[in-house]
């Protein structure tokens, strides 16, 4: 009888640890992070499509708490607020391929948007196709660096329709680091250091979850 209530404390001594040396890891993951996506609509979001009379039903969608991008047709949606110097994490996934383009998975994360709204805008994109992720490109702003690690990259991505993790840290400076699923892929510069955050539509459905950012002081 001893031996059995030795046993049972042990284990409930075990489980406490276990959940106690847990807690804190969870809660520092995502410590000062708030969300910016609900999992319901687009509250705090605009859309840019081609044509004034285009149904952004027809391009974004939330299906199950998961923000959905078509790919068709080319376009973006992007947040109504302004951001500077923070850390952007959002989980993603393609599904499939566009027809008749079996390794054309494309997207982009749109950083430091500036402009009327128009596509492609002026802004610094972090490459969100599946072949070159993380690649930085400055559309119609000033390149002052950029570094990629292709082979981090190859490592680092999941196959085509698991969830990967891409963590993007923007500094007062116009600095730029993406991580994807924890790896360093790419780093750089440019001479924006602030605006909107945005995703593309380009081609290929991609799906969109845990869209998360930690604005730094």
């Amino acid at each position: 009888m001893r031996g059995t209530i030795l046993s049972v404390m042990l284990l409930s001594a075990l489980a406490f640890a276990v959940s106690a040396l847990g807690a804190p890891a969870d809660d520092k993951k995502d410590d000062g992070f708030t969300s910016l996506f609900n999992g319901k609509d687009f509250t705090g979001w605009k859309f840019k499509l081609p044509k004034a009379d285009a149904d952004p039903k027809e391009t974004f969608q939330v299906q199950d708490g998961v923000l959905v991008i078509t790919g068709k047709p080319n376009g973006y949606l992007y947040t109504d607020k302004s951001f500077r110097n923070y850390v952007f994490r959002y989980d993603w996934r393609y599904v499939k391929a566009p027809e008749g383009k079996k390794s054309s998975y494309n997207s982009g994360l749109l950083v430091h948007i500036q402009g009327p709204a128009k596509i492609w805008p002026k802004c610094v994109e972090i490459q969100g196709a599946n072949a070159k992720h993380g690649v930085l490109f400055f559309l119609e702003c000033k390149k002052i660096d950029s570094q990629y690690d292709e082979a981090a990259k190859d490592k680092a991505v999941r196959p085509v329709g698991e969830w990967n993790t891409t963590e993007a840290v923007l500094g007062a400076d116009g600095s730029i680091l993406a991580r994807i699923n924890g790896a360093k892929v790419s780093s750089g510069k440019s001479d924006l250091t602030e605006g909107p955050i945005g995703f593309q539509s380009e081609g290929a459905e991609i799906h969109l979850r845990n869209l998360k950012i930690k604005e730094m002081k």
